[in-house]
């Protein structure tokens, strides 16, 4: 370690200003000290644990921002919404929506819920395209609306008051445990996971199971804490589900409404059923006029 601690050392003591800034930012002076200066961690094991939920909860923000595009493109490949369910968006982001609200005003580290801005701004596209792709295109524009005003609504204090939006905590959380039931049961009832990504299952997984950790560290709240603990459950069901029906025909093939050019084989066959009235029309014309013509063959 001291071999180490002599190698770093010069490094550290010179960092630029806005780096040291931002470590003492997240950290605090004395970890900061301890940890970056000192390169001394095993000294304070509440410094280390603390700079390893803020990895954490940085590395989740970062990963979040990408965490929804892969259902988003598959989305936009199939132009399919089989096997994502509506209903469960709807829960999530309401959710999201107000644990975001919960979080800011209450001034808790924007490392500890910084994803749930950006995926909920992910989760409004994927819910406009799944009402697209179902048919119900006309609720896309009440859906965006009444999200916008709910937030609104929540970011205000004179409209909201703290009591009132520590109850819609605590209800957030109940949704989010809930956002995930409808989603389990279509993967149920049709036997396959549809256009459901795997990638964006894995990732809620691993996300909730960390932001456990950075919540205990961090965020002295046991609704929160609940709350990912319940959406860590049922991650990990839908995980088991996506494994499970990796390879069943449901999750291979989209059975949503596609849109798709006719085959050639179609466009032949329309051809030929235009064709085939003027076809039969012109041989039987041909035959009454060689029935009435004078026959050119000699008689004996």
């Amino acid at each position: 370690m001291d071999t180490l601690r002599s190698a770093l050392q010069p490094l550290t003591h010179n960092l630029p200003t806005p780096i040291v800034n931002t470590g003492r930012n997240l950290l605090g002076s004395l970890c900061y000290k301890t940890l970056i200066i000192d390169i001394d961690p095993f000294t304070s094991p509440a410094c280390l644990k603390l700079a390893i939920s803020k990895a954490l909860g940085i590395g989740i923000i970062g990963a979040s921002s990408i965490v929804k595009i892969p259902q988003l493109l598959k989305l936009l490949h199939s132009q399919s919404a089989s096997g994502i369910s509506f209903l469960s968006y709807l829960l999530e982001s309401s959710s999201y929506l107000i644990s975001l609200a919960y979080n800011a005003r209450h001034g808790f580290p924007f490392s500890t819920y910084g994803e749930t801005a950006l995926i909920l701004a992910q989760n409004v596209v994927i819910a406009s395209l799944v009402l697209r792709y179902g048919g119900r295109s006309a609720g896309i524009a009440a859906w965006v609306a009444g999200l916008a005003a709910a937030g609104t609504a929540l970011f205000r204090a004179d409209v909201v008051d703290v009591k009132t939006l520590g109850w819609l905590q605590a209800g957030a959380g109940v949704l989010s445990v809930a956002s995930k039931v409808p989603q389990i049961w279509t993967i149920w009832s049709q036997g396959g996971t549809g256009q459901l990504s795997a990638f964006t299952v894995i990732n809620y997984l691993l996300g909730s199971l960390s932001r456990i950790f950075t919540t205990l560290q961090e965020v002295p709240d046991p609704l929160i804490l609940y709350g990912f603990i319940a959406g860590f459950v049922l991650n990990a069901v839908l995980a088991l589900q996506m494994l499970y029906h990796w390879n069943s025909p449901a999750s291979q093939q989209p059975s949503g409404k596609k849109l798709h050019k006719p085959l050639a084989a179609d466009v032949n066959n329309n051809k030929n059923s235009k064709k085939g009235p003027s076809a039969k029309t012109s041989g039987s014309s041909y035959a009454a006029v060689a029935a009435k013509s004078p026959s050119t063959r000699r008689r004996g």
